[in-house]
C-alpha cells in the first residue's frame, strides 16, 4: 500500500461542497482517506482572482501505480467539472494535486512527484504540517515544518473549518 499526499483546491461555486465531493470521489476511485486536514481560505497563488481559495490535503492509502493515480485524478476532477484551460493558473472549481507519493522522486514529462513547488506554497505547507508536520521532503530533506519556517510565501491562509468526512 502506498501512502499519498494530495492537494485539493476550489475557488468556483460552491467551494466546500466541492471540496467534499473531491474527497468522497478520492475514497471511491483511489484509496482509504485516512487522514485529511482543516480547510484553510487562502488567496489565489500565481494569478488574481476575486475568488478565495479553500484548500486542504488529504492522507491516502492506495494501490494505484502515479501515472494510474494521475489518471484517476484527471478522472475526478473532469467528473466534478473541471474544465482545464491553457492558463497555468486560472479560477477552478477542483484542483486535485499529487504532493507526495511515498518518498519517491519521479520527474517524467507528464509528471513530476514530489510536488516541484511545494515548498514555495503555504497554502500547501500549513495543511501538509497540520497531518505530517515531520515528514521529510525526499528531495529537499527537510520537514514540512522547517520548509513552512523559511517559505517566502507571504499570501493569507486563513482557518476556515474542521476536517471534512468523505461522506456527503
Amino acid at each position: 500500500m502506498n501512502k499519498i499526499f494530495l492537494g485539493i483546491g476550489s475557488n468556483l461555486g460552491n467551494r466546500k461542497t466541492n471540496l467534499k465531493e473531491a474527497v468522497a470521489k478520492i475514497s471511491e476511485d483511489i484509496g482509504l482517506v485516512s487522514a485529511s486536514s482543516s480547510v484553510y481560505e487562502t488567496e489565489p497563488w500565481g494569478f488574481r482572482s476575486e475568488n478565495q481559495f479553500l484548500n486542504m490535503v488529504a492522507e491516502v492509502e492506495t494501490e494505484l501505480s502515479p501515472f494510474d493515480l494521475m489518471t484517476a485524478i484527471l478522472l475526478i476532477e473532469a467528473k466534478i467539472g473541471r474544465v482545464r484551460s491553457e492558463e497555468q493558473y486560472s479560477s477552478r472549481i477542483i484542483d486535485i494535486d499529487i504532493l507526495l507519493y511515498n518518498d519517491l522522486i519521479l520527474d517524467d514529462n507528464n509528471l513530476i512527484i514530489p510536488h516541484p513547488k511545494i515548498y514555495l506554497r503555504k497554502f500547501v505547507l500549513v495543511p501538509l504540517c497540520e497531518l505530517a508536520p515531520e515528514l521529510v521532503h525526499p528531495v529537499l530533506k527537510k520537514t514540512m515544518t522547517s520548509l513552512l519556517k523559511v517559505c517566502k510565501d507571504e499570501s493569507r491562509v486563513k482557518f476556515y473549518s474542521n476536517p471534512l468526512s468523505a461522506k456527503l
